[in-house]
Order: structure tokens, then C-alpha cells, then sequence
């Protein structure tokens, strides 16, 4: 007759997990989900974007400034000269109202060159204006001098300064260059690029220097 044991039976050993009748690793079994980490990560910075545009939509329409104005109000010609093969050298004067409109919004100047042209040729050199810093609602004078010694022209631009200063007016353009920025608050934008544009017409006979009659000046037109 066997002998019964005692202790009872041995307990049953735990058996590893199966899987399509393979068993798992116990260092896979319990590995937690990241999935749901990044989809809630990529959400919070959709959300982030989303009110950021809209804040920045908000500010834009709430100050949307306005382009500066730009008008010519006084002329001097202390200089005109024609040489070969041609040249021209000259030296003018040109005072300059820019007004900026905006209530919120002030405008740096960051950059800002000035030349003369006649007939869409450029008769007087680049000249750089200091920087310049425009309050809201606020209007200030430039009085650049331009002119240069011997500045290469065509023929064409001789001969109708030539004729004009005989008939005693003269059409002109003034050109100013640069770039700028606005700023609303703490708020600096980029900065953009300005071309202003201002048609003259001035009173000019060859005995007279210096200040010359301004007989039209319609407002500059500005591209920003």
C-alpha cells in the first residue's frame, strides 16, 4: 500500500501568458500605451496655434494701421549744370511733410534713402536720411539735400532740362526708399519694405537759385 504524503499535493506553477500559442515575455506583458500621450500632445499644440492666430488676428484688426502719408511743400535749386559726355550736376533741396495717421499704431523708420529723378532717370545720388521714429497722430519735416558732381544722364534728360528751364517748369520726382516697421504696445511686426514717390512741379529759370515756386504737389504715393 503507497505511502500517502503528508503535505499534499504541489502547487500548480503559473503559466506564461499565451498568444496565438506563443508565450509573452514578462518584460512585454505589462508595457503601458504611448499612444495616447502623443495624440493628446499634437492636440494641446493644435489648440496653442489655433488661439495664437486668432490673437493675432484680433490685435490686427483692432489696430490695422495705416500707410504714412507723404506730401512735398517747399523746393529749392541751388545748382544745375549740364557737362560732357553727359552729365549732370546739380544740388536741390526738397522739404518734406510725412504725416502718420494711426491713433495706436507709431512707425519706426529703420532705413530710409532719397533721390531725385527726371523722366524716370535717376538725376541725383542716394542720399540716407537718419532713422526715424513717428509717434501715433504726429507729422514731421525731412529736409534732405540732394545732388552729386557729375551724375551719367542720357542725352534725352539734357535736352529736356534744357528745354523745361527755358520754358521755366520743370517736372520732377522725388524718391524715397527704405524700410519700416509698426509697432502697437509691446508689438513689433517685421519689418516692410516703402517706396514713396512725389511729383513735382516747379517753377525754374536759369537765373534763379535757391528757393523756387512749388506749382504742384499732389500727396506722394506710398507702397508698402
Amino acid at each position: 500500500m503507497a505511502e500517502e504524503n503528508p503535505k499534499g499535493p504541489p502547487p500548480p506553477q503559473s503559466q506564461p501568458k499565451m498568444t496565438q500559442g506563443k508565450p509573452i515575455p514578462k518584460h512585454m506583458a505589462s508595457t503601458p500605451a504611448t499612444g495616447n500621450a502623443g495624440r493628446t500632445l499634437c492636440s494641446c499644440i493644435t489648440v496653442f496655434l489655433i488661439l495664437a492666430g486668432i490673437t493675432a488676428l484680433t490685435v490686427w484688426l483692432i489696430y490695422r494701421p495705416h500707410k504714412p502719408r507723404f506730401t512735398v511743400v517747399g523746393a529749392a535749386i541751388y545748382d544745375l549744370n549740364f557737362s560732357s559726355p553727359p552729365f549732370i550736376s546739380t544740388s536741390m533741396q526738397f522739404t518734406i511733410f510725412t504725416r502718420n495717421p494711426n491713433k495706436r499704431v507709431s512707425i519706426f523708420y529703420d532705413r530710409l534713402t532719397a533721390y531725385v529723378s527726371y523722366r524716370n532717370q535717376q538725376i541725383t545720388l542716394p542720399v540716407d536720411l537718419p532713422p526715424l521714429f513717428h509717434e501715433t497722430k504726429s507729422t514731421v519735416a525731412l529736409s534732405p539735400v540732394l545732388g552729386g558732381f557729375g551724375v551719367p544722364v542720357s542725352a534725352e534728360v539734357v535736352n529736356g532740362l534744357r528745354m523745361d528751364e527755358a520754358y521755366g517748369v520743370v517736372a520732377l520726382k522725388v524718391v524715397l526708399l527704405g524700410r519700416l516697421r509698426w509697432k502697437a504696445g509691446a508689438i513689433r511686426t517685421a519689418k516692410y519694405g516703402v517706396y514713396v514717390r512725389c511729383n513735382v512741379l516747379v517753377g525754374l529759370k536759369k537765373s534763379l537759385l535757391g528757393q523756387v515756386p512749388l506749382l504742384d504737389a499732389p500727396p506722394c504715393k506710398v507702397d508698402i
